[in-house]
């Protein structure tokens, strides 16, 4: 144990061979040590809208359950927390035979405590609900089991962070947020979601799209989430339906076979037809789903289907596109019932419509159905 005033947390250790780029390390922290030396990397954006961080938000009723089973008098806390390591800590190896035996090396590992204005030395990439909950009990002088890795480069952290909640209930908003920021190679199920969701990143930020600033994310400060009216999973749904089916206006632009995608189509695609939704319906737009339908998840999946027949017509870079789409949704625009009225043909109150699947699939039918009748007509 570190005598009281020193600046330095020096514990036993063992340095296993994995991969020479990042050390990773097995010993033991304090509940009291755990917080002195690890920070808690949340999830948010900087001044530029660029994310920072990936650890969701604390859950107070859960860190209270482990603080209170921490205070009883039987306590047996086997769990491990995962943390990121600066590369300013120190390993130095210990002498004499059978300190190494070709898997793992025995040692010393330094970790500097850092002072009031200094940044902390690592980051609790798994396990920040324990350490809260650690360091709000008595049992303060509790050893916690500690794997940690050194990686002082936060994209490194955020796949860590992924790959060991990757069976865990991580909020879907989280998960969708970081998955552009993830470069390595994902699962299945994650991949396919990740260029949905830097669509949506984009959609949320660009300042020519009319989704700006009106996407809600697992970022979105306290401020400006009264403004954020749209749920990122309904954008991401739209995108993803349209991106993986054949008949989707989007699919075209992602060759399957090589994985390349034509970002600048795609793109071309949403704004054209976005910003034609924005100023066909501009009553309807930018409102909570609570005043408009619009804006609700089951009136933006019935867009984006609407979007898939309109937009496989023609070229969307050509010039005059936004009129165009305009000049469609002319013909559906007398049916629709945003923010009152009833749908009739439906006979669904507007404000009945909800983000359920029943109600996506025959609103989505309605409006791909005024349409081809339209035209036909």
């Amino acid at each position: 144990m570190p005598r009281k005033g020193q600046t330095v947390i020096q514990r036993r250790a063992l340095r296993l061979s994995q991969n020479r780029a990042h050390p990773l390390y097995l010993f033991c922290l304090t509940g009291d040590e755990i917080l002195k030396v690890a920070d808690i990397s949340r999830l948010s954006r900087d001044d530029a809208g660029k994310l920072i961080g990936y650890q969701r938000p604390e859950v107070r009723r859960h860190i209270q359950e482990i603080a209170d089973y921490l205070n009883t008098d039987d306590v047996l806390f086997p769990n491990s927390l995962i943390l990121a390591l600066s590369s300013r800590v120190k390993f130095r190896g210990s002498r004499g035979p059978h300190v190494k035996d070709g898997f793992a090396e025995a040692g010393i590992l330094q970790i500097r405590v850092p002072g009031p204005k200094d940044s902390k030395p690592a980051w609790i990439v798994d396990g920040q609900q324990r350490a809260l909950a650690i360091s709000k009990s008595k049992r303060k002088d509790l050893p916690i089991p500690i794997n940690a890795f050194v990686a002082d480069d936060v994209a490194l952290q955020r796949d860590q962070f992924f790959r060991v909640n990757n069976t865990k209930p991580l909020p879907r908003g989280l998960i969708t947020e970081l998955l552009p920021e993830v470069s390595t190679p994902l699962p299945a199920n994650l991949e396919a979601r990740k260029i949905p969701s830097g669509l949506c990143d984009l959609l949320n930020s660009d300042k020519h799209s009319p989704f700006r600033g009106l996407i809600m994310r697992a970022s979105t400060a306290a401020d400006r989430k009264k403004r954020a009216v749209v749920a990122d999973s309904s954008i991401i749904k739209m995108v993803q339906e349209s991106i993986s089916s054949p008949s989707g206006c989007l699919f075209p632009y992602r060759n399957i076979a090589t994985g390349e995608t034509d970002f600048d189509g795609i793109w071309a695609t949403l704004l054209a037809f976005w910003t034609a939704v924005q100023k066909t319906f501009p009553d309807a737009w930018g409102k909570s789903p609570q005043k408009s339908r619009l804006m609700h998840g089951a009136g933006i999946r019935a867009m984006g289907r609407l979007m898939d027949r309109i937009m496989g017509q023609f070229t969307p870079l050509n010039h005059g596109a936004l009129d165009h789409v305009r000049h469609e949704l002319k013909i559906i625009a007398p049916i629709c019932r945003w923010t009152s009225g009833r749908w009739a043909e439906l006979d669904l109150e507007w404000n009945e419509i909800q983000n359920v699947p029943r109600h996506i699939r025959i609103l989505s039918n309605l409006l791909v159905r005024a349409y081809v009748q339209g035209r036909a007509a």
